[in-house]
């Protein structure tokens, strides 16, 4: 096994919780098709940021209100085909209460119908979109994360699947470990391919060789 100290566990919530691949992808082509984009070159920088952060590169300012509301209807109604991944279930249901948080970069009604599709527990703690002013790779959803569970970032350990969110999760100074095949090409220290077999003793991480 190998142990990371830590006192704290932030998650990323598609990609190492719940795989939304299905639903997020299927609303993302969707809303391009219906915009006279093309779906292959949207669905490449979608992965990991705000829905407004993508909207914004792609739509002009008068029309982003509009798009933001088009994808986040389109998202939340395909957000029943989530399901959760493996080892997730058995490491949440095992963190105690005031430990752990989500920290995601979808809005709050997205996130939460997510985690219920894939019948995960639902958070304490819950960093969302609409709680930070700059999205994944800055580092505002995890700083923010554990100052609210009183925690300095270098005492937390961040679970992250895609490029942007491991660059958030160092900015703030904490410890980062990639989740899934993604995350081999990120600047995490440690790559697991899922969070099977991942347990926390009240001061470190175990993690499978």
């Amino acid at each position: 096994m190998t142990s990371i100290p830590c006192n704290a566990v932030l998650f990323d919530n598609d990609g190492v919780l719940v795989d939304s691949d299905a639903g997020a992808l299927d609303a993302w082509a969707q809303w391009a098709r219906g915009r006279g984009l093309d779906p292959d070159e949207v669905l490449p920088i979608v992965h990991g940021r705000r829905a407004a952060d993508t909207v914004a590169r792609l739509v002009p300012e008068p029309e982003r209100a509009e798009a933001l509301a088009e994808i986040d209807r389109l998202e939340l109604a395909n957000a029943h085909t989530t399901v959760a991944l493996p080892g997730a279930r058995e490491l949440l249901s095992s963190l105690p209460a005031g430990k752990w948080a989500v920290v995601t970069s979808g809005n709050k009604a997205l996130a939460t119908a997510r985690l219920a599709a894939a019948d995960l527990p639902l958070p304490d703690l819950l960093v969302t979109a609409d709680d930070v002013t700059e999205g994944k790779p800055a580092p505002d959803g995890y700083l923010t994360a554990a100052g609210r569970l009183g925690f300095a970032p270098r005492e937390v350990v961040v679970f992250e699947d895609s490029t942007a969110g491991v660059r958030a999760g160092l900015a703030a100074g904490a410890r980062v470990v990639g989740v899934g095949e993604h995350a081999r090409t990120t600047e995490a220290e440690v790559v697991v391919a899922d969070l099977r077999g991942i347990s926390w003793d009240g001061g470190a991480l175990a993690l499978p060789e």
